[in-house]
């Protein structure tokens, strides 16, 4: 058996030390990177057993906020319909299929993921539908089992659900779905578990609006007869600084109208363990807004990418989301999708770089303007190792 299984090389490596042109990546018969040699693009002809491709080799990408559940939505749900609107037509839609069509359709997109060059996925839950697939499949997940409803206090299926998965093999926690989704003390309650969170953040206005009683989500519970007991927080990130520990690792959803005070306010109490996630695709389905990149990386954020679900967007793949936020460094972008994934979801000693004892996958990147560094419209990525 030879010292290496696969040899590895292309126009550029994303290593932790940026773009590598002219570096081999030796992996063994496990997967594990074994090394990174740097004999310079001239000597690469002269290396023995080497695959050369054209593009960038990166580390198996991260998905930092999926629904894979919500697969059989894709379509369903008309663009452009506000927040509100989203809301009303996924609760509508999400009954029209069958239990059989709603695994099918997220087994066809788990493969699909893994074959576009996703290792791993955070994934939100609202049932057990997609433990069976996840069992199986070579996608690493984190399935975060979440809470909501303001006319509910019993959460105890929630941890039943977390409790199952975790029995299946399967790394899980339980989460607030949001701000503005649980009265004071469920929310309250699956915040201080202990566990890593996910929690979508100031996805629209109307979230904001709801703390200064108005607005359309405020309106919509009155005439649902809902009296909210969290409204003296006085907003949706008063709330999180006031319910959630400063010890807990955190995943802000969306951020799409956050601004600079409250990334101020959250950063200062989370510090490293706070993560945004930007779905720039699915901002745009549902409300023809934009993540707010240059607030997140002026204040030095971490920052990861979520496709979100099926139901607001065309497809799961992450270099879509990448081609949607061109103001932002490719090389920045690609760290995005890959280590500060990892970060986000703890995976980073296993996933997310190139670094030796690692099995992070290999995963090629074509359609690259090089002269530009920004992706092509035809730019995809494809599964390696």
């Amino acid at each position: 058996m030879s010292e290496f299984r696969r040899r590895l090389s292309a126009h550029a490596i994303l290593t932790p030390q940026g773009l590598l042109r002219g570096g081999v990546l030796s992996f063994d018969e496990t997967g594990t990177l074994t090394d990174i040699a740097e004999p310079g693009m001239a000597a690469l002809d002269g290396c023995r057993d080497v695959e050369f491709f054209s593009g960038i080799l990166l580390p198996g990408m991260v998905n930092a906020h999926c629904h894979l559940e919500l697969s059989y939505l894709k379509g369903a749900v008309p663009r452009r319909s506000g927040f509100a609107g989203f809301a009303d037509a996924i609760a509508v839609e999400r009954h029209r299929c069958t239990p059989a069509e709603r695994v099918e359709a997220a087994a066809y997109r788990d493969a699909k993921m893994y074959s576009e060059g996703i290792s791993v996925v955070g994934d939100i839950c609202n049932g057990s539908s997609t433990f069976g697939i996840k069992e199986k499949s070579p996608i690493r997940y984190h399935s975060f089992v979440e809470g909501f409803g303001l006319k509910s206090s019993d959460f105890s299926s929630v941890h039943g659900l977390a409790r199952e998965a975790s029995q299946r093999g399967l790394a899980a926690s339980v989460t607030p779905h949001s701000t503005y989704s649980l009265q004071d003390a469920p929310f309250r309650e699956l915040a201080s578990t202990g566990g890593r969170l996910s929690v979508h953040f100031m996805e629209s206005v109307q979230e904001r609006d709801l703390f200064l009683r108005r607005g359309p989500l405020y309106e919509r519970n009155r005439k649902a007869g809902v009296r909210e007991d969290f409204l003296r927080y006085g907003s949706p990130a008063g709330r999180i600084v006031a319910s959630v520990p400063p010890d807990t690792d955190i995943l802000l959803v969306h951020g799409t109208f956050v601004v600079d005070e409250e990334i101020s306010l959250l950063q200062s109490h989370f510090g490293s363990r706070a993560s945004w996630v930007l779905c720039p695709r699915s901002n745009d389905y549902i409300e023809g807004a934009h993540p707010p990149t240059e607030r997140l990386r002026k204040a030095g954020c971490r920052v990861a990418v979520g496709t979100d679900s099926l139901a607001s967007n065309d497809s799961l793949s992450l270099v879509e989301e990448l081609k949607a936020m061109p103001e932002v460094p490719l090389e920045e972008r690609l760290r995005w999708a890959t280590i500060e994934g990892a970060r986000a979801l703890g995976v980073d000693d296993r996933f997310g770089s190139f670094e030796p004892g690692k099995r992070p996958g290999a995963v090629l990147l074509g359609g690259v303007d090089w002269e530009r560094m920004q992706l092509r419209a035809s730019a995809s990525a494809i599964r390696i190792l």
